[in-house]
């Protein structure tokens, strides 16, 4: 189905949906340079520990870490540089009025080509506690084991 629809993902941050409950979601341009796009054609990004801020009216990605391409030589830039992210305003300002409002946060969910063009999809969510992620994973389990039983039934009659 990614190959009938021209999407092809590059580096996803399952961390943030185990950190995080996910309110919203947008779907955000990234402005890159030409070494760091073919060094995204290889797949050498990483989402870990990147997070983003809405400063001067501009959506910026921190911490996103793409690594140097190797035969871009002196057109390699720094692989932990601030990106911009391109949205519309209307967008900004709603996430920027998301943040104010006490526990919310922007973080950045996966990145992937679409088409030709480089995307990331990033979303408006709510920190999670302690007790909030283990009922998670034991959500998360009791549902594993669900699928286990079906297909064990299954089998047998």
């Amino acid at each position: 189905m990614a190959k009938e629809t021209g999407i092809r993902l590059i580096a996803q941050n399952k961390k943030a949906y185990h950190d995080y409950f996910i309110e919203e979601t947008f779907q955000a341009g990234l402005s890159l340079a030409g070494t760091e796009v073919k060094s995204l054609r290889q797949g050498k990004c990483s989402l870990k520990e990147s997070f983003i801020r809405i400063e001067h009216g501009e959506a910026l990605i921190y911490n996103m870490h793409i690594s140097p391409y190797e035969q871009g030589n002196i057109f390699n830039k720094d692989p932990l540089r601030v990106r911009r992210l391109l949205l519309h305003k209307r967008e900004i300002r709603k996430i920027a009025q998301a943040v104010e409002q006490a526990g919310y946060t922007v973080v950045p969910l996966k990145i992937y080509f679409d088409k030709s063009l480089v995307k990331m999809d990033i979303a408006i969510a709510k920190g999670k506690k302690l007790y909030d992620k283990r009922q998670s994973i034991a959500k998360k389990d009791l549902l594993r084991e669900a699928a286990k039983d079906f297909k064990i039934r299954n089998l047998t009659v």
